[in-house]
């Protein structure tokens, strides 16, 4: 039962200045010294939360991604945030999650955020991603997300649970933090699985203010690490062993509703 080395970073972000967030960032990598597998960088880590995707966004080629290419390659980890990317004329939220040997998959934000109009720039994705590594299994999402219980669900599987880990990016602020820290543990709890929720801190171009908060929280909801307020740097070791004794003693999963998540029908 391989453990899980996992690290993020809770940080503020410049404002629509990718060339500065990706110096910041590769300095905050470079400076792990912990041992760690996966490094998780919050939402749209290279501008921040904006509305301006024809002005910033790039391509799977551009230098974004290769920048979290090199890194991965560089430090011999898993990397994964979302930032802005441009595909056949339609601009999405996208979560990439680029591996040590510089090949990557993606997630695009499933739900978009329409109070902030979100949903007139980006396109919606309609596919998850759980990743594999070294026999976890691992959701990756992306900020509204959190709000959706029946995208993040746990699906019933013969082999048992679809997946051991939960992984949110955002850009959430601080006026609505009790809904963020809530809901972490609320999907932890409910699909036994543990739940990383990595967000920004500091104050954005639209005048919003983010008090970090991110969390890491058990398969039984108890909060394993959270940081308000402040930048931070943190690695965590994620035990296999407790995941698995809290599935074979507490068996709720067995019992859950069975259901099939339908695409739109214009997907």
């Amino acid at each position: 039962m391989s453990n899980l080395f996992v690290t993020i970073i809770q940080t503020n972000l410049h404002w629509e200045d990718k060339a500065a967030n990706r110096q910041m960032l590769e300095e905050k990598i470079m400076s792990i010294k912990d041992k760690t597998e996966i490094v998780v960088l919050p939402e749209m880590f290279s501008t921040g939360f904006s509305m301006k995707p024809s002005k910033l966004a790039e391509t799977m080629e551009g230098e974004t991604v290769g920048w979290m290419r090199k890194m991965a390659i560089e430090k011999k980890i898993i990397l994964t945030g979302s930032l802005i990317i441009e595909e056949a004329g339609n601009y999405f939220n996208r979560l990439i999650w680029m591996l040590p040997n510089g090949q990557h998959g993606h997630y695009d934000k499933r739900h978009l955020f329409g109070y902030a109009a979100e949903d007139n720039h980006y396109t919606a994705g309609t596919k998850r991603l759980i990743a594999s590594v070294k026999g976890w299994k691992i959701n990756l999402l992306v900020c509204y997300d959190l709000r959706f219980p029946v995208w993040a669900r746990q699906q019933s599987q013969e082999e048992g649970p679809e997946y051991d880990v939960l992984i949110y990016v955002a850009n959430w602020p601080e006026r609505r933090s009790h809904a963020w820290k809530t809901l972490l543990q609320a999907r932890a709890i409910e699909n036994q699985s543990y739940v990383v929720g990595v967000n920004r801190t500091g104050t954005d171009g639209n005048d919003i203010y983010h008090s970090g908060d991110s969390m890491i929280v058990d398969p039984m909801g108890e909060v394993l690490y959270t940081k308000m307020d402040v930048e931070d740097i943190f690695t965590i070791t994620l035990d296999k062993s407790h995941l698995h004794a809290i599935r074979e003693r507490l068996p709720f999963l067995k019992d859950a509703d069975g259901f099939m998540i339908l695409k739109d029908s214009e997907s």
